[in-house]
């Protein structure tokens, strides 16, 4: 399994992946997009920009690098950055299927990516992400699994995705909503020939929305590696947006708002790699301070008073804009 690759690794940050969301498109739903990208947004412009996130990624300890076919050009944009760099060979890279991106690199489109969990879907696209990322793919995982997804109970795609596994890809799932708990447990039940298929599971926890935890947990106990993403709740926990709370740990403990809530996840003993989604390098830098992160017990106590219902968290986190 690709993550046993991270078990030996010694720098704090092996446990801090970087998310290719943010910077493989010109248009997302983070909040501070316009001050952090700015107005140029071509192609040529973003490829820069990740093959500069992704050095300093790697320069600094990270080891985990996400992307999915719906985050525009990030698989491509991943790969080139692996082609340019040969002797960078110990890397876990992860990507997803499932959604479509339809924006057309515009960040006004009426709609940004097409969600399919059907085998057509899955057969053109790992086609796709094979042709650019062929054998350095290592995790390839079902785009935000849903209770109602049909990939929890396509046996078709089971036996798809369990071929793919018996030829050495890693498969995972991610989920997204309100019922990530049910989605997990759900998944976590699917079999081909009496095996579990799933081995990783990527899903959305931070300080406002910890209902996935206990599922996270059984996971985890499962054998599954947790991925952790959305950890700054679309930048929601980012100064200049992070609530009062938040800011005021961040004071004690002289680090960023970002460092304290990606920290307040890596102390959950299940959290195997926990995403960065950081659209600049000085982003990425302060995010990964939260290795060195040491919070008390009254801090993690005031954080977890911050806590949202996850039915209000998702409907909010649905009226975001693309920016």
């Amino acid at each position: 399994m690709p993550f046993a690759r991270l078990a030996a690794a010694t720098t704090p940050t092996c446990h801090i992946g970087l998310g290719l969301a943010a910077v493989g498109r010109p248009g997302y739903i983070n909040l501070g997009r316009d001050r952090d990208l700015g107005a140029d947004r071509t192609v040529e412009a973003l490829r820069e920009r990740t093959h500069d996130l992704l050095d300093a990624a790697y320069a600094q300890g990270v080891r985990y690098f996400d992307a999915a076919r719906s985050y525009g050009r990030s698989e491509e944009f991943l790969a080139d950055w692996l082609r340019d760099r040969p002797d960078v060979d110990d890397v876990v890279v992860g990507s997803k299927w499932g959604y479509t991106y339809t924006a057309d690199w515009s960040t006004d489109a009426e709609r940004h990516e097409v969600k399919d969990h059907g085998v057509a879907t899955y057969e053109r696209q790992r086609a796709e992400s094979d042709a650019l990322l062929g054998e350095r793919l290592d995790l390839y995982q079902i785009h935000s699994l849903t209770p109602d997804s049909p990939a929890l109970t396509d046996k078709v795609l089971h036996a798809k995705l369990a071929e793919a596994a018996a030829r050495g890809v890693t498969v995972g799932f991610s989920t997204s909503g309100p019922a990530q708990a049910d989605a997990i447990r759900a998944a976590l039940a699917v079999t081909v020939d009496g095996e579990p298929l799933f081995r990783t599971v990527q899903s959305t926890y931070n300080v406002l929305e910890t209902s996935a935890g206990p599922a996270l947990a059984e996971a985890h106990e499962a054998g599954l590696t947790v991925i952790v993403k959305e950890g700054m709740a679309n930048g929601r926990l980012a100064e200049p947006h992070a609530p009062e709370p938040l800011r005021a740990v961040a004071e004690e403990t002289t680090l960023g708002c970002d460092a304290v809530a990606l920290a307040l996840i890596l102390r959950q003993p299940w959290a195997g790699v926990v995403l960065s989604g950081a659209a600049t390098v000085n982003q990425l830098g302060s995010n990964l301070h939260a290795a060195v992160v040491d919070l008390d017990d009254d801090q993690v106590a005031r954080l977890g008073a911050l806590v949202e219902d996850p039915h209000a968290y998702w409907e909010r986190r649905g009226q975001l804009p693309w920016h």
